[in-house]
């Protein structure tokens, strides 16, 4: 039997931050980081904050060290504009379910702008049932899909801003909101329905922000795939990344700086906590990244004036 020839391994691409994907609409979050691997060849890379297929915008994308700061950018703000269409309810609170209630009112500006407030600040929410929460193992989705009944709890999340921005037509309105981590907009058009007298599902959503992430940051996979094609005979991946990567830091804009001493920075990659000497050293914080020279060193807290570091980064 002939022996089947091995392909060879692209080689893999050190690279460390962050790129602001603008995902659009039609395909997964995991098949646009795949296109994004295949245009980059990565070492290692992961997005923050998965976006549905019917859902467009903002899916910032993390390699190598700047994997160290996801959790940081997923508990970030969240800004979505979205619209509702009123007078259908579907399954799955978007375009994708089954139609499962209907009703022929339609709210007018007035009305809407009136129940607004209701859903500002922290407030109770229950989650679609086709969503990726857990119920005894399975996530809820796959229990929904496979006609299982499921209910879920309401939890608190915290909604910072809902603004009407437009009703272009009786039975559409265009909202804006600013929320935290576990906000489904889904199911706010879902309540704000129910809360009018009607029903309502989200018809076109498209992030616009997630922490410190927003339009301006946003490329797009054809404009990645054109500076591809206009790279010069024997220019590496670097051009890309120099074009489109922005800096680890830009995860830590809401994180405490802590500059340090390059021999602190040192004792610091090797795992090693440091006393912080000065008058005006912290002696207490939860979170906070130590820098040398303006680059991340790692992500630590300080107890009694000393900072322990929880993540190094290799910059």
């Amino acid at each position: 039997m002939a022996k089947r020839q091995q392909q060879k391994k692209r080689p893999r691409n050190t690279i460390n931050g962050w790129l602001v994907l603008d995902k659009p609409y039609g395909i997964t979050s995991n098949d646009a980081l795949g296109k994004i691997k295949r245009i980059l060849s990565p070492a290692k890379v992961g997005h923050a904050g998965t976006l549905d297929p019917r859902a467009s915008g903002c899916l910032p994308l993390a390699f190598g060290e700047a994997t160290k700061t996801v959790s940081l950018v997923m508990d970030g703000r969240k800004i979505y504009r979205f619209e509702v269409t009123w007078g259908t309810q579907t399954s799955t609170d978007d375009t994708e379910g089954e139609v499962i209630a209907t009703s022929d009112v339609r709210p007018d500006e007035t009305a809407i702008r009136e129940i607004l407030g209701e859903f500002v600040g922290t407030i109770m929410q229950v989650p679609p049932i086709f969503s990726a929460i857990k119920v005894d193992g399975e996530r809820a989705y796959d229990l929904a899909r496979d006609g299982e009944e499921v209910e879920l709890e309401a939890r608190p999340i915290d909604v910072h801003r809902l603004d009407l921005v437009a009703c272009p037509s009786p039975d559409k309105a265009v909202f804006e909101a600013e929320c935290g981590k576990g906000t489904y907009v889904r199911a706010l058009a879902r309540d704000m329905g129910q809360r009018l007298g009607t029903c309502g599902h989200v018809t076109e959503l498209r992030r616009l922000l997630v922490g410190p992430f927003g339009e301006e940051d946003m490329v797009t996979l054809e404009e990645l795939q054109e500076a591809v094609e206009e790279l010069e005979e024997g220019a590496g991946v670097e051009a890309l990344v120099e074009e489109f990567i922005l800096p680890v830091r830009e995860a830590l804009e809401h994180v405490r700086e802590l500059p340090v001493s390059l021999d602190d920075a040192g004792k610091i990659r090797q795992g090693m906590a440091i006393l912080l000497r000065g008058r005006d050293a912290p002696l207490n914080a939860d979170e906070v990244f130590a820098s040398h020279a303006g680059v991340p060193v790692a992500i630590g807290s300080i107890e009694k004036g000393r900072f322990q570091p929880a993540r190094v980064f290799n910059l």
